[in-house]
């Protein structure tokens, strides 16, 4: 229930409590650092999020709330400290003339490899979708250990459940924002990504969410035994037995900075043959319980038919891993051949890229097969195995380019959100937008917004037998009835399996290392 407006400031009725919001500009109230959850520490540590308890009088929530534990320092976003507990939250931009009936949700989650990240950065500002004519809505959930890391007798995926209980949270109480919880749409981009097509494969989650929003999916998903050998790597970093005992014996920031040291000594000992090349040690596991299969395969059997999905990737994901020093140099055919390996990639697909790719330096072929491999192809299989399921499924893919702007991973959310003048959007857009940009984001806007309301982005489904194409891109767009791509045709009887831990043994298989073509 919302309550009257006082001066710039508007109170909600939740079902914990009353929070104050306060006018953000342009026609929308934004509410922030609504507790979803408990504080999942002290004796909740480690375990599945548990309901806030309620208080007494005005909460105000015109902040922020504190994040997950990382070492992450991202421009214009808060920062984690030692203490910081109340990190379960939700924010949400509501219309302020949306009294007149209830309005589709928008449920943002935000990706950073599973490490690190939050709904505070300025680029996922929810003001320009919500004058759109949507409720927004972002939250904060466990990344790092504390939400992925394998701990025995206590839940995996931990940050998933607790974006389960963001999503329970607007089921119980975005009406009184406006929003109607019978149309609500979750997305998110990278590791949030990654967490949408978990979700949809979740049993908690039904009824949760009619449609999903997935942009840059990353294939990348545990078996428990590689779960587990993550954990004794990082236990031993922290002189600690990987056992419950031993882990909850240290707290959060000392598991934190273990965890920082075995991905950084990950180049050189990896505990997957692909930390060697990407040191990103936490992913989803694929624990049978909270995730019973990995998405891919799950979406192929008609696990979520009944949600409309709609997919995303960039045309060179990895060139920006690459700029930012995420992964691995490989400047030679002989390491090309070794990442090959560590992946599983057929012969032919590094041939087949060299031949695609004449003349260029190996780098750029390494960080084209990489792209395809961790997110472009996984991203466009998992839309074309949900519509031979029976769901309904739409693919995009970012091709936007400038002189010194590659459309690269991330490049695509500023102009979705319609933040392209957030800090530090410039760094991932290539500079300043142009009149151009600014055509391009207010497309791909109305596009996310059409989505979230009826269900349609404005071009043609995938189906059993086609897979139509849209590619954003300055200063039009483009529209291919079937995609037909040399490079998509290498990829036909590749296989997507789970990561598992351990190098290569010298074999190479037509996978990438259960699987699903």
């Amino acid at each position: 229930m919302r309550e009257q407006p006082c001066g710039v400031e508007a109170v909600f009725r939740t079902t914990r409590g009353r929070v104050r919001g306060t006018r953000a500009g342009g026609g929308v109230t934004a509410v922030l650092g609504i507790p979803h959850a408990a504080a999942p520490f002290g004796a909740r540590r480690f375990r599945e999020p548990q309901p806030a308890p309620a208080w007494d009088g005005v909460r105000d929530c015109t902040a922020f709330g504190p994040i997950s534990p990382q070492s992450a320092e991202l421009p214009g976003a808060p920062v984690w400290r030692a203490g910081d507990e109340d990190i379960l939250s939700v924010n949400v931009w509501v219309p302020e003339h949306a009294d007149g009936g209830a309005l589709p949700v928008f449920v943002w989650i935000h990706g950073g490899a599973y490490t690190f990240g939050s709904s505070a950065q300025p680029d996922f500002d929810g003001r320009a979708l919500a004058r759109a004519g949507l409720v927004v809505v972002s939250c904060n959930y466990r990344v790092g250990f504390e939400g992925f890391g394998h701990v025995s007798g206590f839940p995996d995926n931990r940050g998933l459940l607790d974006q389960v209980a963001a999503l329970r949270w607007v089921r119980e109480n975005i009406a009184a924002f406006a929003g109607d919880p019978g149309n609500v749409t979750v997305a998110g981009h990278s590791s949030g990504g990654g967490s949408v097509a978990c979700l949809m494969t979740m049993e908690r989650t039904r009824g949760l969410f009619r449609r999903a929003v997935a942009h840059s999916v990353p294939h990348a998903f545990y078996p428990t035994e590689l779960a587990m050998a993550v954990t004794e790597r990082i236990a031993a970093e922290a002189g600690v037995a990987p056992t419950a005992e031993g882990l909850l014996s240290v707290p959060p920031e000392g598991l934190v900075a273990a965890s920082d040291k075995a991905a950084a000594q990950c180049g050189a000992d990896p505990v997957a043959a692909i930390h060697a090349f990407d040191p990103v040690i936490f992913q989803p596991v694929v624990d049978g319980e909270v995730l019973p299969a990995d998405p891919l395969h799950a979406l192929a059997s008609g696990a979520a038919r009944e949600v409309s999905l709609l997919v995303c990737h960039t045309l060179e994901e990895y060139w920006f891993l690459h700029a930012v020093g995420a992964v691995r140099e490989v400047t030679s055919e002989a390491e090309l051949a070794d990442f090959a390996e560590a992946l599983h990639l057929p012969a032919h697909l590094v041939d087949g890229y060299r031949e695609l790719m004449p003349g260029a330096p190996v780098l750029d072929r390494y960080l084209a097969l990489f792209g395809d491999a961790k997110f472009g192809e996984y991203t466009t299989r998992l839309a074309e195995h949900h519509a031979r399921a029976g769901g309904r499924a739409y693919l995009a893919r970012f091709t936007r380019r400038r002189k010194e702007a590659r459309p690269w991973h991330t490049a695509d959310v500023p102009f979705a959100f319609g933040n392209l003048d957030a800090v530090g959007a410039d760094f991932l857009i290539g500079g300043a937008p142009d009149d151009d940009d600014r055509a391009l984001s207010r497309r791909m806007l109305r596009s996310w917004a059409g989505f979230a309301a009826t269900g349609d982005p404005g071009w043609p489904a995938v189906t059993a037998g086609r897979t139509p194409v849209k590619s954003w891109a300055v200063p039009s767009d483009h529209l291919a009835a079937e995609d037909t791509s040399g490079l998509r045709a290498l990829w036909q009887d590749v296989r997507f399996d789970l990561l598992r831990p351990g190098p290569v043994a010298g074999h190479r298989s037509p996978g990438l290392s259960g699987a699903s073509r």
